[in-house]
């Protein structure tokens, strides 16, 4: 079991959306220090408001994960005053919701940057803290994503299944050689936050709700849950994939639950 109490929490992307929630989570669950990265420092200057009291717990860093000298920089400042994080969300993320054609270089480099890179980077920069003390936390924040394909997420997906992929290969690593660390790997489907509006949810598969989703992951990570998927049908994904042939697997995940059209009234965070 995980115990957020007395520990320092970091989460990158955390100053909005679910990454904010789950701070908040933390510090009721008696974490010494919440640390939060975040690109937007609109989104900072809310998230401290928000936050107020706890105000000396919370601890706020300007930081774009998608540049690794802006990473070391501020994970620098984290081991100077807390001599590092006891649990750390990967939580930053971007889409476009493009077709790939559509794409533009520079659209694919920062999606990749941030939503699988950056994870790495950013893991890097605190793993031998955990590896020493013999104990931690990891959470990266996946998707649905990860586990099918779908028509204006190809980038998306590529970062997404890339992080899953570095999500467990890590686990399996730290199991054989530092069994004190834990990694805790999320894939949810859509989450009714700002990032996905306009998206049109698959059959049987509603909108995730961020204070539920939130929850969820909190109490994964308090026991040690390796893989949490949500809602139940995303559960089925691996499944389905594993026993149907590709033309039927898109006939009824594209035909049937309608997730290959999920995309076509995606308008993202552009519509706020």
């Amino acid at each position: 079991m995980s115990s957020f109490e007395n520990k320092i929490v970091l989460i990158t992307g955390g100053a909005s959306g679910i990454g904010l929630r789950m701070g908040q989570r933390a510090l009721e669950l008696g974490a010494e220090a919440l640390i939060i990265w975040d690109v937007s420092e609109t989104n900072i200057a809310r998230a401290k408001e928000h936050l107020q009291k706890y105000d000396d717990a919370v601890h706020t860093h300007h930081v774009d994960i998608a540049r690794p000298e802006q990473i070391q920089d501020a994970a620098q400042k984290v081991h100077s005053d807390f001599g590092g994080v006891d649990i750390l969300f990967n939580n930053a993320g971007i889409i476009t919701g493009k077709h790939f054609n559509k794409q533009q270089p520079g659209e694919i480099q920062q999606t990749i940057d941030i939503n699988l890179t950056g994870a790495m980077h950013v893991t890097n920069a605190f793993l031998p803290d955990m590896i020493e003390q013999q104990s931690g936390h990891i959470v990266n924040i996946a998707s649905a994503a990860g586990l099918v394909a779908n028509p204006g997420m190809a980038v998306y997906a590529a970062s997404k299944w890339g992080l899953v992929g570095w999500s467990e290969s890590l686990r399996i690593e730290l199991e054989h050689h530092h069994p004190g660390l834990h990694i805790t790997t999320v894939q949810p489907g859509y989450i009714d936050t700002g990032m996905f509006a306009g998206v049109t949810p698959p059959l049987l598969t509603p909108l995730l709700d961020p204070a539920e989703i939130s929850e969820a992951i909190i109490g994964a990570v308090q026991k040690n849950i390796i893989v949490l998927r949500k809602p139940f049908m995303v559960k089925l994904i691996p499944f389905l994939k594993g026993i149907l042939p590709t033309r039927l697997f898109d006939f009824v995940s594209g035909k049937l639950f309608k997730v290959y059209s999920t995309m076509d009234s995606f308008t993202g965070r552009n519509a706020e």
